[in-house]
C-alpha cells in the first residue's frame, strides 16, 4: 500500500511503514517527538526524510486523531 508520504510493502522493512522513497520507519519520527527532540534533529538523523513528508505524516495523525469517526470505530 502506498499512501504518497507513506509505503507499506513487504519487501521493505518487512511490511514496517516507511516514509516513501526510503527505509525510514515512520515510527521513528514519534519516538524523536516522544524523546523530546524536534524535526530539525530528525531530518538531521534521517536526511533521506523531507521536511514536507514529515508535516504530511504530522497531518495525517492529526486528521486520524481528530477525527470522531476514526476514534469511534477504532477506540471506543
Amino acid at each position: 500500500m502506498h499512501y504518497k508520504v507513506i509505503n507499506i510493502d513487504a519487501e521493505t522493512m518487512g511490511g514496517t511503514p516507511v516514509f516513501a522513497g526510503t527505509r525510514v520507519p515512520v515510527s521513528a519520527l514519534f519516538d524523536y517527538i516522544d524523546g523530546g527532540d524536534n524535526i530539525a534533529a530528525f531530518i538531521d538523523d534521517f536526511p533521506s526524510v523531507s521536511a514536507e513528508q514529515i508535516h504530511q505524516v504530522l497531518r495525517m495523525a492529526k486528521t486520524m486523531l481528530t477525527s470522531d469517526k476514526v476514534l469511534h470505530e477504532n477506540f471506543a
